[in-house]
């Protein structure tokens, strides 16, 4: 279990550290750019990520559930030679996938566009959309090594090169953005270029952060292959079939938003216009796919360095056939989901004016904010998502992970345009918020029936988190209440900030006291709390 939680706690602080400086950039990156800039950086960026995935294979986690087993069994030059050919194969698809980013940008840009936008439009969302595919030169053979070292319990490299990658990237993004469209005069389209090529910069920084942990680790990575009693005898097409076993799903789980939001940026726009609202339609879509999105995942980076974390130790216990301990590691990962995730979507739901307002200014605040409430709950599933997927990776039903997530995108496909037109762009969360939920709710489904998992233990401790939540929510309300006296959201961003602040403030001090006091984070977090407990008394 320590295991779990030490390399959840780093790869969750790193992932969080990340998605901060990910969400506080776009604080003068809107200012720069305008929401015009921001809806051409979404264009680019959606069908990148799903090219990212599919360039992958799914093959870095993949790696780390292979590494996991293989370790596990003390066969460690099966895992060697499997990462030295997954290098290589990373490699080619890294490739392959820039040049079909590259060349298919232009068709790309004339899908996300309406009939009412201009050839200059196009052309512009056609430069966005090329210049980030660059970084898909780089990254798929980054992301195999951070998988390696995973598949080591080894979780430090990955967190250090995801935060290198983000400083290096927003640094170049931020400077490269100001020196074109401000000191050059160049134009907005060349300014975002810019903005999307900063992925390929911050790719390179990562893959340095990578290589030299390698350096230093691979010495206590060779004595291992000294230590080795087991030789499974796999050729490299027996490794490559077992990887790529694994591998799909992966992919699929990988691309899961990228999958919605595409679905969004093909249908929105339409669907917006049909329901007479064309006139907002431009700017609400970067407002929930990028502005929004950026403030809903910092909760949602628990679910993803839970994922991370957990998969290559439940691995390890089903391959020992160590069912007890299966158990509790399914029970822990999914409770830590419920004790932090769900205050935390429910208080930025509650303070997502404030935040909003704070961070991206007060225009149409009243329309954008309502938004962001909508939009925050969906965090929690999309955490959950990607939790159970890696469970059901971990216990070799990867394969369902294909179904639930099939089933959640026909649903996504079947209710948008509707739910669109009968709700204005909200209609758009609404449709992605069931997609997910009823693709959670299969996975969940699925670990119980493959592992005989009771979802007692789960019931009980969610249901105390959610009484603990309500009683949070009613203080965050009374300090909007009480702050609005004296600052009004609506009218000032600095009243905005000093309301959204002591809501937080408020609220997580009322719930983590309450969470402590009732012994609830013991029980969840072990024995880790006694030793913070013990830090302080000594303080």
């Amino acid at each position: 279990m320590s295991k779990i939680l030490k390399g959840t706690m780093i790869l969750t602080g790193a992932t969080f550290l990340s998605k901060f400086l990910g969400m506080i950039y776009t604080i003068p990156f809107e200012q720069m750019v305008g929401p015009e800039g921001i809806e051409l950086y979404f264009y680019a960026y959606t069908p990148y990520n799903i090219l990212l995935s599919l360039s992958t294979l799914g093959v870095p986690m993949a790696v780390s559930k292979f590494v996991s087993k293989y370790n596990a069994l003390e066969d460690y030059q099966t895992s060697r030679d499997m990462f030295r050919s997954g290098m290589y194969l990373m490699a080619a698809t890294g490739i392959i996938a820039f040049l079909l980013l590259f060349f298919g940008a232009e068709k790309i840009a004339s899908f996300s566009l309406s009939d009412e936008d201009s050839a200059a439009v196009l052309q512009d969302t056609t430069h966005v959309v090329r210049m980030v595919s660059f970084a898909l030169l780089v990254i798929p053979s980054m992301s195999i090594i951070r998988g390696f070292f995973q598949g080591h319990e080894s979780m430090a490299p990955t967190a250090v090169s995801q935060v290198m990658e983000q400083i290096v990237r927003i640094a170049f993004l931020l400077t490269g953005v100001y020196i074109v469209y401000y000191v050059l005069d160049a134009s907005l389209a060349q300014a975002i270029g810019m903005s999307t090529f900063a992925a390929f910069v911050g790719g390179i920084a990562s893959l340095v952060v990578l290589l030299t942990y390698w350096k230093k680790r691979k010495p206590y990575l060779d004595r291992h292959l000294k230590q080795q009693k087991t030789k499974s005898g796999l050729t490299t097409p027996d490794m490559f079939k077992e990887l790529l076993s694994y591998a799909g799903p992966f992919v699929l789980v990988g691309i899961a938003t990228p999958l919605y939001q595409l679905i969004d940026q093909f249908t929105f726009k339409q669907a917006m216009a049909d329901a007479g609202l064309a006139d907002i339609a431009g700017d609400a879509l970067p407002a929930i796919h990028v502005l929004s999105h950026k403030l809903v995942i910092i909760p949602v980076t628990l679910g993803l360095g839970m994922a991370v974390t957990v998969l290559p130790a439940i691995t390890s216990s089903f391959t020992k056939r160590e069912f007890n301990k299966l158990d509790g590691q399914i029970n822990q990962a999914l409770q830590i989901i419920a004790l932090l995730i769900i205050p935390a979507v429910v208080g930025l739901s509650l303070l997502s004016t404030e935040a909003y307002g704070t961070f991206y200014g007060l225009e149409q605040l009243d329309y954008f904010g309502d938004l962001l409430g909508w939009y925050a709950p969906v965090g929690l599933f999309f955490a959950l998502f990607t939790v159970t997927s890696s469970i059901l990776q971990g216990i070799n039903r990867q394969n369902f992970a294909v179904v639930s997530l099939g089933v959640g995108i026909l649903l996504k496909l079947m209710t948008n345009s509707l739910l669109i037109q009968l709700f204005g762009a909200k209609g758009s969360i609404i449709s992605t918020g069931l997609a997910v939920l009823a693709a959670v709710i299969l996975n969940l489904w699925k670990i119980r029936r493959s592992t005989d998992f009771s979802y007692r233990k789960l019931f009980k401790r969610s249901v105390f988190i959610a009484i603990l939540t309500v009683i949070m929510a009613i203080v965050v309300l009374l300090v909007k209440m009480v702050g609005g006296v004296w600052w009004n959201p609506m009218e000032n961003r600095m009243g905005a900030l000093a309301v959204l602040f002591l809501g937080i403030v408020a609220g997580a001090f009322t719930y983590l006291t309450l969470a402590y006091k009732s012994t609830l984070l013991e029980h969840v977090l072990g024995d880790r709390v006694k030793r913070i407990e013990r830090i302080f008394n000594r303080s």
